[in-house]
């Protein structure tokens, strides 16, 4: 079976209780289950990480170098600030998926500067906690057979 990463930045563990105008409600536990049961009947298998550590995404991405056909990514506040982490996703050598819940285009200026998009296949921005399974419907087809 093949294998996706799916990797979360910094604060997402408080997804359902942060911000939840802009985050929603629906925790990261609940996405987690959505995911692995979106994947399962494609083929796949999720491994799915929260860390508030950049290093840890880093290490994440060295792995799924080894582990997975595909990475899906939502660094979180590291999408605007973390060479280290366009680097380590610049070496994985399939597709990649950003991922942002808010429509960060909508929001300050601050949230408008993605250093992750240069190296990604696609993304997904604004559709909330499903944006995680069309994610997964997405990189299903980016790694179907031609």
């Amino acid at each position: 079976m093949k294998k996706i990463f799916i990797l979360n930045g910094s604060n997402l563990n408080l997804l359902g209780q942060r911000e939840p105008e802009i985050y929603g409600r629906t925790t990261l536990a609940e996405i987690r289950e959505r995911c692995i049961a979106r994947a399962k009947p494609l083929g796949y298998e999720i491994d799915f990480r929260q860390t508030n550590f950049e290093g840890e995404l880093v290490e994440s991405i060295h792995q799924a170098r080894q582990e997975a056909a595909g990475i899906i990514v939502n660094p979180a506040a590291y999408t605007f600030t973390s060479i280290a982490l366009l680097d380590a996703l610049k070496t994985f050598d399939g597709p990649k998926i950003e991922l942002h819940i808010s429509n960060v285009h909508a929001r300050e200026s601050t949230y408008h500067n993605s250093l992750i998009s240069r190296t990604v296949t696609g993304i997904l921005i604004g559709f909330g906690a499903n944006g995680y399974e069309l994610a997964i419907d997405a990189m299903g087809r980016f790694l179907a057979p031609a």
